[in-house]
């Protein structure tokens, strides 16, 4: 205690001699006595601010370049071309503004360097210029806005009929995927019938949920139109699918929904990139805890007759862990009864694509 009263004390003083010094500065400045020696630094570092603005630029420019593939996938969605080409006007857009405000700042901090006997224009107002800067960005905004909108509305607005249904829940630190059975329906879930074996909390009292079925990787297929259903079951999470353009957030008690329309298959990519080992991926772009980097889950998209078999191929939840079923008619009926099912899950899951064709 007494260590941190002499430290405060210490604090106090360095703050009043400050004070001090500074009133006898604005005192000298009052009275005309006051004088400093600009020297030679004002000149060296508006020249650095010129050559800061060059080799910025010129970096940046080269860093844009070299890392441009890096930065855009190609494109394996239907919608993605349009989100794509929203992104470079709206980048062109704030790019020009950004290009036109930072080269004013760094040339204007050269020319208008202090020099003696040199005095600034006080430029008091000008009501043409002020509009003329709020006018513009708000049309130019509201012309970018109302076009994203547009297109959000409809990406996250119902999917078409004939679309196939995949769930996707996050939680730390991976991804649950289940798919609707033959009956279309997804069935209801129970947060409390959560544990090791039913990661999904499915609640097989309700008949729906019996031939739903669970995966380690996505199956979707080409040229169909695909609706993913999103839930987190412990924090903040994020669907991102680069190359399909694809991202919503997975928010604990609040469903959410995107869908589109894959035009590539996993193998047309591979030969596309030159690269065999090429896969579509489902990451985690929200930093959700220490592990992360391992939400990561593998997106495969079949040609049509591919994706058919592999659907039929596969067994539901209730059939590969009958002790589930078992366990569950065993519970008081009071327990059961209490099952929750999110909104989302309330809606009825179009046929699969095995049922369409």
């Amino acid at each position: 205690m007494t260590a941190l009263t002499i430290l405060l004390v210490l604090v106090l003083l360095l703050v009043v001699f400050g004070l001090l010094f500074r009133l006898q500065i604005l005192t000298s400045i009052f009275s005309g006595t006051f004088t400093r020696d600009i020297g030679m630094s004002n000149s060296v570092n508006a020249i650095l601010m010129l050559v800061f603005l060059v080799v910025g630029g010129a970096w940046f420019a080269y860093s844009f370049v070299e890392n441009f593939n890096k930065m855009n996938p190609p494109i394996a969605s239907v919608h993605g071309h349009q989100m794509e080409r929203m992104f470079w006007i709206t980048m062109a857009v704030i790019g020009v503004a950004f290009a036109i405000t930072q080269t004013l700042l760094f040339v204007y901090s050269y020319k208008y360097q202090h020099k003696d006997g040199r005095r600034a224009y006080f430029f008091a107002h000008n009501n043409k210029i002020e509009v003329i800067w709020t006018v513009i960005p708000a049309i130019v905004m509201a012309a970018l806005i109302f076009a994203g909108w547009k297109a959000w509305t409809r990406i996250t607005g119902p999917a078409p009929k004939n679309s196939v249904v995949v769930e996707v829940m996050g939680k730390q630190f991976n991804w649950l995927v289940r798919y609707p059975g033959r009956d279309m329906k997804l069935g209801v879930v129970n947060y409390r019938m959560i544990d090791a074996v039913n990661e999904f909390g499915f609640d097989l009292s309700d008949k729906s949920a019996l031939d739903d079925f669970t995966t380690n990787e996505i199956h979707v297929p080409k040229g169909v139109p695909v609706l993913i259903k999103i839930r987190s079951r412990d924090v903040l999470h994020a669907v991102y699918m680069p190359q399909f353009r694809v991202q919503m957030y997975a928010v604990p008690g609040m469903p959410t929904r995107f869908w589109f329309t894959p035009t590539t298959t996993t193998d047309e990519m591979r030969a596309r990139l030159g690269n065999p080992k090429f896969n579509y991926e489902l990451a985690c772009n929200q930093v959700c805890g220490g592990s992360h980097f391992a939400m990561k889950a593998t997106i495969i998209v079949d040609e049509p007759d591919d994706y058919q078999n592999w659907y039929a191929a596969q067994q539901s939840f209730s059939q590969k862990n009958p002790e589930v079923l078992a366990a569950l008619k065993q519970k008081p009926k009071s327990l059961v009864s209490q099952s929750v099912e999110p909104t989302e899950a309330k809606e009825v899951a179009p046929a699969p694509l095995a049922a369409s064709y």
